[in-house]
């Protein structure tokens, strides 16, 4: 999916990480640092690694069983198979001192859902001659900002979200279930060249703002009830969100009022998000405006995260990076993030992207109460 260009390019930037660290090794076992640095990804049904040296060529070592696929999708010539008798963390030992690297210090994300203590401490025992060096967070810090071939994939996605937001309210009818709601955005985004077929929420909202998480069920869809939509298509695992309400017949004034207020603060948001803004000040725009305007009586959620990629983990979005009064850290050219506002039954959200002068709407669904 990625040229030889762009994975130079990730491999540069992990060399950097490593010297920085004083590393001589990087460890990279999550799924999206996986994807993102080698090409290819797999989910730990036991436990793997690929790993890249500050100097010299990386390699992977992973079950035998998945040694193809991984040969396929990924720029890395030397792939290490084991045999699922072996003990997987063994292997993964074996394969470092293998390569000369047993005395070495091995950088590692101690963030990583994949490094449990089980595993940690199995690799020291494993590997009593080397430093585990701590790189915390780096699996997600590397991947911030996108180049300009992750963009040009979170576009697709985003027009695969906007193409299936667009039929669910052309079709939408009384007496048509949630269900039935998911099941076209489903057959969209599989006819467009999504991943998977996985939704997000599509629900009937209720209350300010408690509807965003809520449990997936079959419910009928009557006049003047709002259907909750986000869609999560990924294409290559980059995945692009996008949520607005879906009104069965005509939207009362009020609520088409609200809409508009929100999005305008959204609005406001959007073009804030240049080079070097504050993050606790983009998110102030919100946060304040919708306290203030009284369109929510408390505003104790984020109002945008990091986006980019997903692949197998045990987290559906991506928390690395977050807009919060506490977020004091600044925003770069080509940073994606979910950004999304929630009140009185209504949720809007865009994939944005940092732009030079504000920020730029990967997904164009018109904005407004659909």
């Amino acid at each position: 999916m990625f040229s030889r260009a762009e994975y130079d390019r990730r491999i540069a930037l992990a060399r950097d990480a490593i010297a920085s660290s004083g590393a001589d090794l990087l460890l990279a076992d999550s799924g999206e640092l996986l994807a993102w640095l080698t090409g290819y990804t797999v989910s730990e049904t036991m436990y793997r690694a690929a790993f890249l040296p500050r100097d010299g060529e990386g390699w992977f070592c992973l079950r035998a069983l998945d040694e193809a696929p991984c040969r396929e999708q990924s720029w890395i010539n030397d792939v290490v198979g084991f045999a699922d008798t072996e003990e997987a963390q063994a292997a993964v030992a074996a394969s470092i001192l293998g390569h000369g690297f047993g005395k070495a210090r091995i950088g590692f994300d101690t963030n990583s859902y994949c490094m449990s203590s089980a595993t940690f401490m199995r690799l020291q025992a494993l590997l009593p001659d080397a430093t585990f060096v701590p790189m915390q967070g780096v699996g997600d810090s590397l991947r911030w900002v996108k180049s300009r071939e992750e963009i040009a994939v979170l576009a697709q996605a985003s027009q695969i979200a906007d193409k299936a937001m667009a039929e669910i309210a052309r079709q939408v009818t009384p007496g048509m279930t949630t269900r039935d709601a998911a099941a076209i955005a489903s057959g969209v985004f599989l006819r467009e060249g999504a991943d998977t077929g996985e939704v997000g929420p599509v629900v009937k909202a209720a209350g300010s703002h408690e509807f965003l998480h809520g449990v997936f069920k079959t419910e009928a869809i009557g006049e003047g009830d709002i259907l909750h939509v986000e869609l999560i298509p990924r294409v290559g695992n980059y995945g692009a969100r996008l949520m607005r309400p879906i009104v069965v017949g005509r939207p009362p004034d009020e609520l088409a009022v609200t809409a508009e207020r929100l999005v305008a603060l959204q609005d406001l948001q959007i073009a804030a998000m240049k080079p070097g803004a504050r993050a606790c000040d983009v998110d102030a725009i919100m946060r304040q405006g919708a306290l203030n305007g009284g369109l929510r009586p408390v505003y104790e959620n984020v109002t945008a995260y990091t986006l980019g990629l997903y692949t197998r983990t045990p987290r559906t979005s991506d928390f690395s990076g977050v807009f919060l009064p506490t977020s004091d850290w600044s925003l770069e050219k080509n940073m994606v993030f979910h950004l999304y506002a929630t009140a009185q039954g209504l949720g809007f959200s865009e994939t944005v992207v940092v732009g030079s002068n504000g920020g730029i709407r990967l997904t164009k669904s018109p904005r407004a109460i659909l």
